[in-house]
């Protein structure tokens, strides 16, 4: 049976941690209430048994006591606690019964204070839980009539438009309102309208319909007759509507429409025009946002829920265990006062759960529960025993592989100084590609372990859906399957080759696995992890169209995945044009090599990954008006001088360029370190009680952050090898190449685990368990 502290660790919200009941503090209290009433018998001290070496003390402090007690030292009570029972006769009983009564009355001062100290301790638990549920419990009730309002809005405008369609005058004239929101700080939020309108002509009585169905809400226009007057004589509030630049459309647009603004309008004048229509597209993206608000909304009014819960039980456990233990009957009062706090008591969370299930039921899912509960509560999938099995069969079945792969390669004589260039320029790159993307799966697979092991919330914070969402068995086996058939597609080519088949027909089986991979990826059945193959694309697609995508947390995360992953696109070029140029039918294996297209292009897929990076900066600082994004950029352009460098000095191996790699490398390391440590890692505070690291810790070993900090900085000075220019054959450069490239990913792994340690716990230190999202319609001063 489950103890119940492991029970409440397991279940209780880790951004909470810090707020929940002090269980195991209260089980020390409890515990020291049992130790205090234990009775101190006359065979524990009877010489039989041996005599104690603080036997002596605690004559001492006896001594002390009775004194203190009685005015005057009774030592011959301190002698019948050691000697008694030995002889028989009056006296000794007399002085017997005397030492029980002294040490009842000690045990029961003791106890005494032990059991206010308890229920002191008691009454400060409850007070911070219910200080606590009262304050979040007041966040989700505003954010529930923000919302509320929103929908009504909503709603409102929907039926404005379904009226307009019902209608559909011959005339095909529509109706409008402007509204105008004064505010020139555009660049502030995502998106920032300055004027919505419909795009037909409207009618006054269909202008007077629609300013009247949005003022019910609370929503002021322009030219309305209800509106108040500021000094100036403008209206005091105006509408907005907020949809985030989340694609390459709505950037564009918002950028144009700042341009717009500053450049050619004047803001202030009455006249100006600018902005987006409102129509069904504009509203339908408002719906959506709103949509995905009440889905949040309602995930913190359950974690609120459990709180109350888990706190509840905790409460009503530690006090069982008081009873048991002080054999009194405490609990059943000090439970009907707890069951009156306010945590306990209040049922408004209860009530807008059901309010947000009805409403939600009603507007997003067509009136049908079953439809609406799946996206208010989606199942999470349970680790499965057949996900382990396949797992172990197909890491078993890579070992196997690789050793007969090894045994065939060396029987064949692949690795010999007539067959070793041809077979290295054939297998190498499609080979490495998969094996450094399994490698990075096996680390991703181990990140997933520690996090979860260590309660990181990682869904949470990559906004993943947990009826979606990998698991760690799951990375495993998408990883030790991968290998296993790229190893078996090795062995087939080594085989055919051996059997003298064309080497022109052979080559192409690299090729063909890696075409089947591709279609693997994309394709639409609902096999092999689509939901999460579809995620991933979409990850990827947000990345190389940075900046025109809003930046969340899991795409530049994924973009410093690619950071660590140039060797493996590298070999992607190599295999394009080793297949699409024809190298695979003659074997000309220099054509792609001395390309003038090829060496450019080496330069630019170096660049890439740094490069996105450095864009997803610049739109973070656009969208928050933050500064540091700035610096976080410069990291990355000086990654990009340093690697442009190397590859030019890898081909012009003269002294300046020698000079020029040092300093750009030396320059980019130093700043990659200090952003690792101090910013991704949060570690480095010199003020802090864990000396060099931080306050807040979640690996109890802190030697372990020590090794990982010097670790860090070992694997980041790995582009040395790139200076030094050792000699070694084909084989050995390659393996070499390899061997350094897999250090980058492993390292790059061991950064994922201290990147989200820090992150989740900014969200604890917030308690910050649910997302705030943007909410589309807005009321703005028109004064600015």
């Amino acid at each position: 049976m489950v103890k119940f502290s492991k029970e409440l660790e397991a279940q209780l919200i880790p951004e909470w941690k810090d707020v929940y009941v002090n269980y195991r503090q209260l089980k020390k209290h409890v515990k020291r209430i049992k130790l205090a009433r234990k009775p101190m018998r006359a065979s524990d001290t009877n010489y039989d048994f041996g005599r104690s070496i603080f036997d002596p003390v605690r004559d001492f402090f006896s001594r002390i006591y009775s004194k203190l007690n009685n005015g005057e030292e009774k030592p011959e009570i301190a002698q019948t606690k050691i000697n008694g029972g030995k002889d028989g006769g009056e006296e000794e009983q007399e002085e017997h019964e005397e030492v029980e009564v002294y040490e009842t009355e000690l045990v029961q001062l003791s106890e005494e204070d032990e059991i206010k100290d308890f229920f002191e301790r008691l009454d400060e638990e409850v007070k911070k839980v219910n200080e606590f549920y009262k304050t979040k419990e007041k966040e989700v009730l505003e954010r529930g009539d923000i919302l509320n309002k929103q929908l009504q809005i909503l709603l409102d405008l929907k039926r404005v438009l379904t009226d307009r369609r019902r209608r559909n005058v011959a005339t095909n004239t529509g109706f409008g309102f402007f509204s105008r929101s004064n505010s020139s700080s555009g660049r502030n939020s995502d998106y920032s309208e300055s004027q919505s309108y419909y795009s037909d002509s409207p009618t006054e009585s269909q202008r007077e319909d629609v300013i009247a169905a949005l003022e019910k809400n609370g929503i002021n226009f322009v030219n309305s007759a209800a509106r108040g007057k500021t000094k100036n004589g403008k209206p005091t509030m105006a509408m907005r509507i907020d949809i985030p630049a989340t694609t390459p459309t709505r950037s564009i647009s918002a950028v144009t429409s700042m341009l717009w603004e500053d450049l050619v309008n004047n803001p202030k004048k009455e006249g100006g025009r600018g902005g987006e229509f409102i129509n069904r597209k504009r509203i339908q993206c408002a719906e959506k946002m709103i949509r995905g608000a009440f889905v949040d909304l309602y995930r913190g009014l359950g974690l609120l829920k459990t709180y109350s819960t888990l706190n509840m039980m905790a409460f009503t456990k530690i006090l069982k265990k008081f009873d048991k233990v002080s054999n009194r009957q405490a609990s059943a009062s000090y439970l009907k006062e707890v069951k009156r706090s306010y945590f306990i008591s209040s049922d408004k969370v209860v009530r807008l759960m059901d309010e947000v299930e009805s409403l939600f039921t009603q507007h997003f899912a067509n009136k049908d529960r079953k439809k609406a509960m799946k996206f208010l509560r989606p199942q999470q999938l349970k680790d499965s025993h057949v996900v382990t099995f396949f797992v172990g069969l197909f890491t078993g079945s890579f070992v196997t592989l690789f050793s007969v792969y090894a045994i065939l390669a060396h029987l064949s004589g692949m690795f010999t100084s007539s067959t070793e260039p041809a077979y290295m320029e054939t297998v190498y790159p499609i080979f490495s590609m998969f094996a450094l993307l399994s490698l990075h799966l096996f680390m991703y697979g181990c990140n997933l372990l520690m996090w979860k092991s260590t309660r990181i919330n990682y869904n949470f914070i990559f906004e993943f859906q947990p009826n979606t969402a990998l698991k760690y068995r799951d990375a495993f086996l998408i990883c030790t399957s991968l290998m296993t058939a790229v190893v078996g597609a090795m062995i087939i080519h080594l085989i055919l080759i051996s059997q003298g088949f064309s080497p022109r027909q052979v080559d192409m089986i690299p090729g063909i696995l890696l075409l089947f991979f591709i279609g693997l990826l994309i394709c639409p059945l609902n096999i092999f992890y689509r939901p999460t193959r579809y995620s991933f694309i979409k990850v990827i697609r947000n990345i190389v169209f940075s900046p025109f995508y809003k930046v969340l947390m899991v795409d530049f995360f994924m973009a410093d995945q690619l950071t660590s992953q140039i060797p493996l696109l590298r070999h992607m070029e190599s295999t394009s044009c080793y297949f699409l140029a024809g190298s695979f039918k003659t074997h000309n294996y220099e054509m792609c090599k001395s390309a003038k297209l090829y060496r450019e292009l080496a330069y630019v897929i170096s660049f890439a990954p740094y490069y996105w990076r450095a864009m997803q900066c610049a739109r973070r600082w656009f969208d928050e008006c933050n500064p540091e994004q700035l610096a976080n950029l410069g990291k990355y352009v000086s990654a990009m001088v340093a690697a442009g460098a190397r590859l030019t000095y890898a081909r012009q191996p003269t002294q300046l360029w020698l000079v020029i790699v040092l300093l750009t490398s030396l320059v980019a390391t130093v700043y990659q370190l200090y952003w690792d440590f101090v910013k991704d890692w949060g570690l480095l505070k010199p003020k802090s009680k864990n000396p060099w690291l931080r306050d807040d810790l979640i690996l109890k070993n802190k030697s372990i952050y020590y090794v990982s900090i010097a670790l860090n900085i070992v694997l980041r000075v790995a582009w040395v090898e790139t200076v030094m220019k050792f000699k070694f054959g084909m084989l050995e450069s390659r393996l070499l190449e390899f061997f350094l490239a897999s250090l980058e990913v492993i390292r790059r792994g061991h950064w994922n685990f201290y990147r989200l340690e820090n992150e989740h716990l900014n969200n604890v230190g917030e308690f910050r368990a649910v997302k705030a999202v943007p909410l589309p319609f807005h009321e703005t001063d028109s004064d600015g």
